[in-house]
């Protein structure tokens, strides 16, 4: 029941990081690689926030929205001029700024969270608080899954009113001839640096919610494995559509976890899980190259 448990706790975090990262890449149009970061910062704000000040998960999570959302002009600015793989690199120099920040943010001999010491660096941050609302601390497995989905459900919400607003359809219009929008008079420049902050601030939630449900915190969940996987998922789902990343986080997060249940050697089982799912996943985009969730063609 736990291990079930914790499986929602997870298909909640990167539904709101599939989420997040489809206001950019399917509604803007525009690809980044550099969401694990922000996804990072937002997990490392609550982290510090937490253990040092003793912070709730409101305040900690407000403080990482700020911080990621600030951060994203690193990104949102160079969309200004840098179209296609040259903005895609800029977003993947970003991605590495944030990784050797988080990584080499700390010393030996100074307190966590101090200038010298931010990060802990490779050794991470254990014992990091579980959420607390009004006194109340979410300890239980199912009162987390349960919390869990209550904010995952909250940001779909979110997105979903953007993405059926007018703005949105300004989004897609920018996506699909930025010079035609910017010629009936769409400030596509502003349009970029608030996409990028909508979607940072709510990957930072996301990242706040890892940090609480797993309690140690380490730079790995800013690699760039981390941002492959949440493309894969916004790109295996259907780009550009509500329901895209719904399905694209339970099969990247759920397809995995079934390997596990094949009677397979337990020598070579990691390594077979893993060709099996990059196979299945080769498949799928070949047969589906518009995605599971995308638009259905007749020919």
């Amino acid at each position: 029941m736990n291990y079930l448990l914790h499986l929602i706790v997870y298909f909640d975090i990167y539904l709101i990081v599939a989420l997040s990262l489809n206001l950019v890449v399917g509604y803007a149009g525009l690809l980044t690689l550099a969401h694990a970061g922000y996804y990072a910062v937002g997990a490392y704000a609550y982290a510090l926030l937490s253990v040092n000040l003793d912070w709730g998960f409101v305040p900690a999570v407000a403080v990482g929205i700020l911080v990621s959302a600030a951060l994203s002009l690193a990104v949102s600015l160079c969309s200004w001029r840098l179209k296609g793989d040259f903005f895609v690199l800029a977003s993947l120099a970003v991605q590495a700024l944030i990784f050797s920040a988080l990584y080499n943010w700390h010393s030996v001999d100074a307190p966590l969270g101090s200038l010298r010491n931010l990060t802990n660096g490779p050794f991470g941050i254990v014992g990091i608080h579980r959420p607390s609302l009004f006194g109340y601390s979410i300890v239980s497995p199912i009162a987390m899954a349960a919390f869990a989905s209550v904010v995952a459900a909250l940001c779909a919400l979110v997105v979903w009113r953007l993405s059926d607003s007018s703005w949105g359809r300004v989004l897609v219009a920018m996506r699909e001839d930025e010079l035609a929008a910017r010629g009936l008079g769409k400030n596509t420049r502003l349009l970029k640096v608030q996409v990028f902050a909508i979607s940072s601030g709510l990957v930072a939630i996301a990242g706040a919610l890892y940090a609480s449900h797993v309690r140690y915190l380490d730079p790995t969940s800013a690699t760039l494995d981390e941002s492959i996987l949440m493309l894969s998922m916004v790109v295996v789902g259907g780009v550009g559509n509500f329901r895209g990343p719904f399905v694209g986080a339970a099969i990247l997060v759920g397809l995995p976890e079934l390997l596990r249940f094949l009677s397979l050697p337990d020598a070579q089982a990691a390594n077979l899980r893993m060709l099996i799912y990059g196979l299945m996943l080769i498949l799928m985009m070949h047969f589906r190259p518009q995605g599971v969730a995308g638009e259905y063609r007749v020919e």
